[in-house]
């Protein structure tokens, strides 16, 4: 069954109070504006630390972004199913015919609502290469990406610009670049460089 998420893409009140307690605590701030589009693609960079899950989802909620995230199908079974999804979980079936970028598409076509949190890079593992999944399931389901981002150095999380997809990927990535060239991760040593495939970026 194909997935559908029309839920609001702002969290509740509650939570987003106590999100901006929670960052007052710790120190942290945030920056920039929440896009005003019901649906879009958020990426996170850099990603260099376990720390990154917990600060990012109290930054967004504090901004009051309702993020969704994609998991194995077998997770979003009885009896913690209904849950998950609660907490913004996308089913993905690694043995469906459509491709991962496929079905994520038909998710964003069947919604009203939606902002999916992906990483580039995959892993909190140095990268030599971003994927580029991102990039096709925006291009795909005609919506924007949100540049997002963690900044340790300032202790700020916040969005940037937005990009859309052009078709061009070499010049689309590099006003991603641009944005990105002075975010400091946690380890900044394991920090990726912003880089596509040879055969990506031919």
């Amino acid at each position: 069954m194909q997935s559908k998420i029309s839920k609001s893409a702002k969290e509740g009140k509650l939570l987003q109070l106590l999100a901006k307690f929670i960052l007052k605590l710790i120190g942290w701030k945030t920056e920039g504006q929440v896009p005003d589009i019901p649906k879009y693609v958020m990426i996170g960079y850099p990603h260099t630390s376990n720390w990154d899950t917990f600060i990012g989802l109290v930054v967004f909620k504090a901004m009051g972004v309702r993020l969704h995230w994609v998991g194995k199908h077998t997770l979003f079974k009885p009896p913690l199913g209904w849950f998950i999804r609660i907490m913004g979980g996308i089913p993905v079936d690694r043995n469906d015919p459509r491709n991962f970028v496929q079905q994520m598409i038909d998710v964003y076509n069947a919604s009203e609502e939606l902002v999916l949190t992906l990483s580039p890079e995959g892993t909190r593992k140095k990268p030599e290469y971003w994927k580029t999944g991102f990039y096709r399931i925006a291009a795909g389901a005609n919506v924007p990406i949100a540049l997002a981002f963690l900044d340790y150095s300032r202790k700020a999380g916040g969005f940037g610009p937005i990009v859309h997809p052009s078709g061009d990927l070499e010049k689309d990535i590099k006003i991603i670049q641009k944005f990105y060239a002075s975010v400091k991760g946690k380890f900044p040593e394991l920090q990726s460089e912003i880089r596509l495939k040879p055969k990506e970026n031919a």
